[in-house]
């Protein structure tokens, strides 16, 4: 089968492409033919720093984890799925995974689910590892009807997808960003925007709160950000993060009782621990896409397989507004 390799790790790597055997399925797996993969933080990652992350594929690497595509094969031990069903997952890219820059990809059931019916093979591959990661990060922090919910960065990757699972959810939710664009992509979720560049925090949470700040927080921006959303948070509230790699002062987390909830969703990937509950989200997310509550929001740029490394650039270049999407 046709895929793009990577023979070396670093910034300046470039993808090639080649001509490598086409995986064999095994008992619990399904092979499926690529229509799509999307690029998320964590291929750009990879790519960039190989061995000095514990989970980077030996080279040469066909990397890419998210994909939607059709099912050609499948393993004995397979039930939940037939010929031809189209899926979308979260399934390689990592460790000894083989990755989605490829026509085909061998993939464990317990990780992919039938793609909802109305959106494209190019939308769907959007959506697996960003859209578990909010779902994951919501559902820990046990959101409920009428909770005030704030999302920092409502219309990044994991954001946009956890400002509409928290309206769908039954939220007010509240989301930061900067500039027009961003403005009109929260607000048309029904989200409240605020300009973090113009506001401080305790002068939202005032006004959007009453000084009783936020029931939960999810910081999808991380890092020293994390102060503001500890800041942000009510007393005892709630805040969810997929950045957390640095050393802070969890005082105020202490002081105000509050539940912090990191989300890593490549563990069951990596560790092989409850994958089944990966393909359980992706079939609430079909249920959630299909009554229109959901719906990804794509970079306007597009890329094909052999231009992979155009699409690497692309999100490394901070100017992707969405999701960036490679199609076969």
């Amino acid at each position: 089968m046709k895929a793009m390799l990577l023979k070396e790790y670093g910034e300046k790597s470039k993808f090639e492409p080649a001509q490598v055997k086409k995986p064999f399925v095994k008992e619990n797996q399904v092979l499926v033919k690529i229509s799509a993969s999307s690029v998320n933080t964590v291929d750009t990652m990879i790519r960039n720093m190989g061995e000095d992350l514990p989970f980077s594929p030996d080279t040469p690497a066909i990397l890419g984890m998210d994909f939607a595509g059709t099912i050609e094969e499948i393993g004995k031990d397979v039930t939940g799925f037939t010929v031809g069903d189209e899926v979308y997952g979260c399934a390689g890219g990592l460790a000894d995974l083989q990755g989605t820059l490829a026509e085909y990809i061998a993939a464990d059931e317990r990780l992919v689910a039938r793609k909802p019916k109305n959106l494209t093979m190019r939308e769907a591959a959007a959506l697996p590892l960003v859209g578990i990661t909010a779902y994951e990060g919501l559902i820990r922090a046990n959101v409920q009807m009428g909770q005030k919910v704030l999302v920092h960065g409502g219309a990044g990757g994991v954001g946009h997808v956890a400002v509409q699972l928290a309206k769908h959810l039954g939220a007010n939710v509240f989301s930061t960003g900067a500039g027009e664009r961003k403005k009109e992509i929260i607000e048309s979720y029904g989200a409240t925007f605020i300009d973090y560049k113009k506001e401080a925090v305790q002068d939202y949470v005032n006004k959007h709160t009453n000084d009783v700040g936020f029931d939960v927080v999810y910081d999808t921006v991380g890092g020293k950000n994390l102060l503001n959303s500890f800041e942000a948070a009510a007393l005892n509230g709630h805040v969810s993060t997929t950045v957390s790699l640095l050393e802070l002062d969890l005082s105020p987390v202490h002081f105000k009782g509050l539940s912090l909830h990191v989300v890593f969703m490549l563990i069951q990937m990596l560790h092989d621990f409850q994958r089944e509950k990966h393909g359980e989200i992706l079939n609430e997310l079909t249920n959630i896409i299909e009554t229109g509550a959901l719906k990804p929001l794509l970079d306007e740029e597009e890329f094909v397989l052999e231009n992979v490394g155009g699409a690497y650039a692309r999100l490394e270049s901070g100017k992707a507004l969405g999701k960036v999407v490679v199609e076969n």
